[in-house]
């Protein structure tokens, strides 16, 4: 049963992240704020075919996967219609991304599910 009084319940959302104890901390934090976790995933190729098939709500995506650009996911992404935050240690996005909420690493959970709550509008 979902509690309805969590911010993020009742949302599928996609964690793609290349490190494991970090994937496996954000999973937990949106699992504790409600949501349900899809993932995580590390590679782009499988970030990119979940974002394709998978029903979800919102995204966290790390924008370096082990050297490859998080790019194609977010196009993935924003060709679904679905919000995502781009979570990266490095900075600099490319233009056509400016739009979307970034977090720069290290953050803390509580800033990623405001930022989640924001994109749903609320």
């Amino acid at each position: 049963m979902t509690d309805s009084t969590l911010p993020l319940a009742g949302r599928r959302v996609l964690v793609v992240e290349d490190e494991f104890i970090v994937a496996a901390m954000l999973a937990d934090a949106l699992e504790d704020d409600g949501a349900d976790v899809v993932g995580p995933v590390g590679t782009q190729a499988e970030a990119v075919a979940v974002a394709q098939a998978e029903a979800i709500d919102l995204a966290v995506l790390d924008w370096n996967l082990n050297g490859e650009p998080g790019s194609p996911v977010a196009r993935a992404l924003r060709a679904r219609g679905v919000p995502f935050v781009i979570s990266t240690g490095y900075g600099a996005v490319e233009a056509e991304f400016a739009d979307v909420p970034i977090l720069h690493k290290p953050y803390a959970p509580a800033r990623l599910t405001a930022c989640l709550v924001d994109l749903l509008g609320g």
